[in-house]
C-alpha cells in the first residue's frame, strides 16, 4: 500500500473513531499502525519543508521544527530525515545564532538549533557538526553560562520564560553525553531549577509561562499587554497578560507546559540515571504527566488554558502534540505505567491526527504567544509540525 493510501485509510479510521466517540483500548491498526504513522509524519514534514516560515533559518521556530525531524530519523532510520537535518546545518554553517536584541531575546533560545546538530554529531561523529556549539558556550562575545553565569537564561526583559526549558537544557545534557564534562550538567541544573523555582506552581504541578501570570505578582506588565475593553476577551487574537480567568481560575498556558514537559522528556533521554538530580527531574516529569492526564478533555485535546478549559474552549494542537510526545516517551521508557497512560495517548494521538489537513498542514496551532487566546482552524506554525513529528516518533516506537 502506498504511503498516501495508508494515510487516507488512517484518516478515515480516525474520523470514524472521533465521530462515534470511540477510541480503541488496544490499537495496532488505523492511525496507530506504524505504516500510517510513518506516512502521516512524512506528509507533515514534506508540507512543512516546502512551506517554510518567513523568519530566520536559525531561530527557535525552525530549531523546534528540526528537533522533530531528527526524532523521526532516530525512530525510523529513514535517512531522508537525517539528510534534511544535515543540509540545514550546512546552510547555517552549524553556528548557534547570537541572542536576539529585542526585549525578549534570550541566551536560552539559541541552543535549540544546537540540539539537532549535536544529534547529527552523535550519529555521524563529524567534529565540524559539534564544535560551533561548544565554542558558542564559551565565546566571550556571546551570552552564555561563562559570560553571564547567573542570568544567561533570562530574557532581555529580565524575566524567565518557561519556553527556555525546552530550547536549552536538553542541549546541555547532550553535550555531557558527548564530552563527559560535568560543567554542562552544572549549567543545565542551575538554569533549569532557577527557572522552576520562579515559575512552577507546586499546588497545580504545572508551570506559569512567566512570573507575570501568577496571581498577585508584582512584575511590571507593559500597557500593550493589557487587553483594552474594546476587544472582547473571546475575540482576542494576540497575547494579553492576565492572572485570573472570568471563572476565577489560574492561567496555566498549555503550550508553555508543553515546553517544560518536552524539555523534561529530552533531559531524561540524555541524562545519566546515576546523575544526582536524575530522580528529581524524573519525579517532576511524572507529577506533570499525572496532572496532564486529569486535564485532558473528552475529545483527546488539551485546551489553551490547562487550569480552565472554558477560558478559551478551542482545540489546540501544539500543546496536545507536546504532551503526546512526552507521555508516549514515558511509556516507552518504563517511567509511566501503561495502564494509566495508554488511554491518554490513544485519545490524544487520534485527536492531533484529525487536524492534519489533506496536504499535511498541522492545523489549530496557537500562533506565537505566551498566554491562551482564540485559535482558528487554519492556524499553523512551523514549530507545530516539529511537535507533531516528536509525537509521531514516539508513537512509531510504541509496542502495543
Amino acid at each position: 500500500m502506498s504511503r498516501n493510501r495508508q494515510w487516507m485509510v488512517g484518516l478515515l479510521s480516525v474520523g470514524l473513531m472521533i465521530g462515534c466517540g470511540v477510541v480503541p483500548g488496544t490499537a495496532q491498526t488505523g492511525v496507530f499502525a506504524r505504516d500510517f504513522i510513518g506516512a502521516i509524519a512524512d506528509k507533515v514534514n514534506t508540507y512543512q519543508y516546502t512551506h517554510p516560515s518567513p523568519y530566520s533559518n536559525d531561530n527557535w521556530i525552525r530549531g523546534t521544527y528540526y528537533t522533530g525531524v531528527m526524532a523521526m530519523y532516530q525512530a525510523t532510520g529513514d535517512k531522508r530525515y537525517l539528510d534534511q537535518c544535515i543540509a540545514w546545518g550546512e546552510k547555517t554553517h552549524w553556528q548557534i545564532p547570537k541572542k536576539e536584541t529585542n526585549v525578549y531575546g534570550s541566551g536560552f533560545y539559541s541552543l535549540v538549533c544546537g540540539q539537532t546538530w549535536i544529534e547529527c554529531y552523535l550519529d555521524q561523529q563529524e567534529d565540524y557538526m559539534l564544535r560551533p556549539t561548544i565554542d558558542h558556550l564559551e565565546d566571550p562575545a556571546r551570552c552564555n553560562p561563562v559570560t553571564e553565569p547567573l542570568t544567561w537564561h533570562y530574557e532581555n526583559s529580565g524575566l524567565r520564560f518557561v519556553d527556555g526549558l525546552y530550547t536549552s537544557p536538553p542541549a546541555l545534557a547532550m553535550l555531557y553525553q558527548v564530552t563527559q564534562d560535568e560543567k554542562y550538567l552544572d549549567w543545565m541544573d542551575a538554569s533549569f531549577w532557577d527557572t522552576y523555582g520562579v515559575l512552577y506552581d507546586k499546588d497545580e504541578g504545572l508551570f506559569y509561562r512567566d512570573a507575570r501570570y501568577r496571581i498577585g505578582t508584582q512584575e511590571h506588565i507593559e500597557s500593550h499587554y493589557i487587553r483594552p475593553d474594546s476587544i472582547p476577551r473571546e475575540a482576542a487574537r494576540t497575547m494579553y497578560i492576565y492572572q485570573q480567568t472570568e471563572h476565577g481560575k489560574k492561567v496555566l498556558w498549555s503550550r508553555g507546559n508543553g515546553w517544560a514537559f518536552g524539555g523534561l522528556t529530552r533531559i531524561l533521554k540524555y541524562l545519566p540515571p546515576d546523575h544526582g538530580n536524575y530522580e528529581r527531574y524524573k519525579a517532576l516529569f511524572v507529577r506533570m504527566a499525572y496532572e496532564l492526564k486529569t486535564r485532558q478533555q473528552s475529545d483527546g485535546f488539551w485546551r489553551p488554558n490547562l487550569a480552565d478549559p472554558d477560558d478559551y474552549g478551542y482545540t489546540e494542537s501544539s500543546g496536545t502534540s507536546f504532551f503526546t510526545y512526552g507521555i508516549t516517551w514515558g511509556i516507552n521508557n518504563g517511567i509511566l505505567p501503561r495502564e494509566d497512560f495508554l488511554p491518554v495517548i490513544e485519545k490524544s494521538w487520534a485527536a492531533v491526527v484529525s487536524v492534519i489537513s489533506p496536504d499535511g498542514k498541522v492545523q489549530w496551532c496557537q500562533p506565537a504567544a505566551g498566554a491562551p487566546f482564540k485559535v482558528e482552524q487554519d492556524d499553523s506554525r512551523e514549530y507545530a509540525s516539529g511537535m507533531f513529528l516528536l509525537a509521531a516518533s514516539e508513537l512509531f516506537r510504541l509496542e502495543w
